[in-house]
């Protein structure tokens, strides 16, 4: 198959913020996006839903419990009924929780952006349609890729928009999906199979450990050559990386 993976400039492996610099400010806000790009992510990753209008917003949960303290269904709300709420910030920062316009028009069109599909209607051609006008040219250009746990509904994704860059999370896979561009296999199947990312490359595909004890694991990250660490403090992450690559 034809591959279309993100390049970078730079030493891999990059450096993905999860949910932001998720550590440092609230999950998927603002500006959890903006201190992550000002501390040297590579890549900025986020969780995406539809709202009852068809907008598309940047949240994991599909209730606003955990994030909002409000037991409310994303998926219920209108883009005006979303602009109520304020995402927790023990600091008493006041965040909007943010729509995919919001995330893109905050980070460069230079940097990609990483999408984790939660909801399953994005397999629906119409809702596919609206995530890709959405994108624009950042799918066009590799600077948008969309990620899921859900085999099916990737193989749906890539029927309807062929050339945007798709990737496969798992956690019982050792091998790794062929059909994906990337792939985020939980950290212990790196273990069970130590040729994973080897072979991986030689299909052409990039690997970014889903791995939330990561700076355990980091070194053997580095030796086995991994593309991409997923962190949610991309500024400790980077100087970890550095430090072990000083022989520190």
């Amino acid at each position: 198959m034809s591959r279309a993976p993100l390049e970078l400039p730079g030493v891999r492996p990059w450096v993905m913020a999860h949910r932001g610099a998720s550590d440092l400010a609230p999950e998927n806000s603002v500006a959890a996006f903006a201190l992550a790009l000002e501390h040297g992510a590579d890549l900025i990753e986020t969780d995406l839903w539809f709202l009852a209008d068809g907008d598309l917003v940047c949240m994991h949960d599909r209730s606003l419990r955990r994030t909002a303290g409000v037991d409310v269904d994303v998926t219920s709300l209108t883009g005006a009924a979303l602009a109520r709420h304020r995402l927790i910030d023990p600091a008493g920062g006041d965040h909007r929780i943010p729509r995919l316009e919001d995330l893109l028009a905050a980070v460069p069109a230079t940097t990609p952006v990483v999408l984790e599909l939660k909801d399953p209607r994005f397999a629906e051609p119409a809702r596919l349609e609206r995530l890709l006008a959405i994108l624009g040219t950042r799918a066009e250009s590799h600077r948008a890729a969309v990620i899921a746990f859900d085999a099916r509904l990737l193989a749906a994704v890539r029927a309807g928009a062929p050339g945007l860059v798709t990737g496969h999370i798992s956690t019982r896979d050792p091998f790794g999906d062929p059909s994906c561009d990337l792939l985020g296999p939980w950290w212990p199947l790196l273990y069970a199979n130590p040729w994973y990312v080897r072979r991986a490359h030689a299909r052409g595909q990039r690997v970014c450990p889903l791995d939330p004890h990561l700076h355990r694991h980091l070194p053997r990250w580095l030796a086995m050559g991994v593309d991409a660490v997923l962190t949610n403090d991309p500024r400790a992450t980077r100087a970890e990386i550095e430090r072990l690559r000083a022989g520190g």
